[in-house]
């Protein structure tokens, strides 16, 4: 699922998408408006984000307005944290070690 995630979010037109749906939730017409592409399209890249659990649909009426599912990003932000404190780990071990090879230096002059 991780995969889809990822696949979605790489496209930023599904980026603006999610930006938009952030600010509440809206039709497909409503979201077909600023991008210049045909609903056809914009459905498509609906259909995507709903799959990797981005973007759920709901009823109101006869529309079918989307809303942004924020727990949806929480295995993509924990992956990604997972990478930072990986990396924050392997700089501070690498300041460290320099910091170490700088002092040893000084001393066998």
């Amino acid at each position: 699922m991780l995969d889809r995630k990822f696949v979605a979010l790489a496209d930023p037109t599904r980026r603006a998408i999610l930006a938009r749906l952030a600010l509440g939730e809206a039709t497909v017409s409503e979201l077909q408006r600023p991008f210049g592409i045909s609903q056809p399209a914009i459905s498509r890249h609906l259909k995507v984000l709903e799959a990797a659990g981005l973007v759920e649909g709901g009823r109101a009426a006869q529309a079918r307005p989307r809303r942004l599912k924020p727990e949806g990003l929480d295995a993509a932000r924990a992956w990604l944290d997972g990478l930072r404190t990986l990396w924050s780990d392997s700089f501070e071990a690498l300041d460290a070690f320099l910091a170490n090879s700088r002092t040893e230096g000084a001393d066998t002059r």
